[in-house]
């Protein structure tokens, strides 16, 4: 489930993102859901606690940090903490511990000095999650954000951005050979080079096995083996 601010669903209907969880996960076909682009003060304990008993919700969450400095989260008007985006990820891992966990970071914004970006760097390092997706921040006429007299030159955003790419790098890679040797259950889609097939565990583990043609659309459970040749996801034993 995408969108933006997802955790929002409801407000101007008297209904809640709770209560549409519980509804779909209440349909009787065999379905998979994601919860993605859920801010970290919207993403409650319960629905957290929820997802861990669910049919259709899969153990996999998209949680939207942008920095891992206060004081750049302040200045881009976010309604949370790096406390509380802490708090939320221990949440997610203490009820599910094999959660597969991305999250969204914004690099090279105004007002982001290099100890600020050093900062939250470290901060994004001592988190238990699987993948960052990494956005360079770019100017847009009309925007507050204008207003701030630091800037980040173009040069510094790259070096940013490929800074927090290594270490997403890292942190997925870590999150993968934890997986190695564990029962997973792939969904196997189309997509195949001839050889080979590709697919997704429940906690978004890609996994390759041998093209099968009757498999395409349907889950298999499997044992997770060690990483493909080329290590772009883990095969099947």
């Amino acid at each position: 489930m995408s969108g933006v601010n997802t955790g929002d669903f409801g407000k101007s209907t008297g209904e809640t993102f709770f209560g549409l969880v519980e509804a779909l996960d209440a349909i009787p076909e065999e379905v998979r859901f994601r919860i993605s682009s859920i801010e970290p003060n919207l993403l409650t304990d319960e629905l957290i606690e929820f997802v861990s008993k669910s049919k259709h919700f899969m153990p996999h969450f998209h949680i939207p940090l942008q920095s891992g400095s206060n004081e750049v989260l302040k200045l881009m008007k976010r309604r949370y903490s790096v406390e509380l985006f802490a708090e939320k990820v221990r949440t997610i891992k203490k009820f599910i511990p094999d959660a597969f966990i991305g999250v969204d970071v914004i690099v090279g914004v105004r007002g982001e000095t290099d100890e600020l970006f050093e900062e939250a760097r470290q901060f994004i390092a001592s988190l238990d999650i699987s993948q960052l997706h990494v956005f360079s921040y770019s100017e847009r006429a009309g925007t507050k954000m204008l207003e701030i007299d630091h800037k980040v030159t173009n040069q510094e955003r790259k070096r940013r951005s490929d800074v927090l790419h290594a270490l997403s790098d890292e942190k997925t890679t870590s999150f993968y050979q934890k997986q190695i040797g564990k029962t997973a259950n792939v969904l196997w889609e189309s997509k195949h080079n001839g050889l080979f097939m590709t697919g997704f565990s429940d906690n978004y583990i890609k996994a390759e096995r041998p093209y099968d043609k009757s498999l395409v659309n349907t889950i298999q459970s499997i044992t997770l083996g060690d990483w493909n040749e080329e290590k772009t996801a883990l095969s099947t034993l």
